[in-house]
């Protein structure tokens, strides 16, 4: 297939998951996975509630760009540790809450170690129905680029 005009290709059917998709690039036809578009997004749902700790450094979330947030049982806080930014340059996080949080509901979104949110080191607080947020790492901090709430 290398190499290969466009027009000689075969016709494509739907993707299933793993298979090879062509690229074309400087005129070289190549192969690639779905996994290597930039801008695929991997939903993770996170069932939250009162003392619980998640990191989302964690092997799991490596690949989580939209995480969507149900709080269970009752009022209180939670963490969500934001990834190493030194180790997530570029990278792009967005986190949303459904019906089930209230003011009493509390989901910590912190940064790591000394690293920082928007120059601060403290969580940024999400605790409505319906909020979202996305924060982008440049390497060093994560900043927050949207808020909705």
């Amino acid at each position: 297939m290398a190499n290969n005009k466009i027009s000689e290709l075969p016709i494509s059917t739907p993707l299933q998951g793993s298979e090879s998709i062509v690229v074309v690039q400087s005129g070289e036809t190549k192969q690639s996975s779905i996994e290597n578009i930039v801008n695929y997004i991997v939903p993770i749902s996170l069932v939250v509630s009162d003392g619980q700790t998640i990191n989302l450094q964690e092997e799991i979330y490596e690949k989580a760009e939209l995480i969507r947030m149900t709080w269970s049982g009752v009022n209180g806080n939670m963490t969500l540790n934001l990834p190493n930014a030194a180790q997530h340059p570029n990278r792009v996080m967005r986190f949303i809450s459904n019906g089930g949080f209230a003011n009493s509901t509390r989901v910590n979104l912190t940064p790591t170690g000394a690293e920082t949110l928007d120059g601060l080191n403290t969580a940024y607080v999400i605790n409505k129905t319906y909020e979202g947020i996305q924060v982008w790492s440049d390497g060093i901090e994560w900043f927050i680029i949207q808020k909705k709430g």
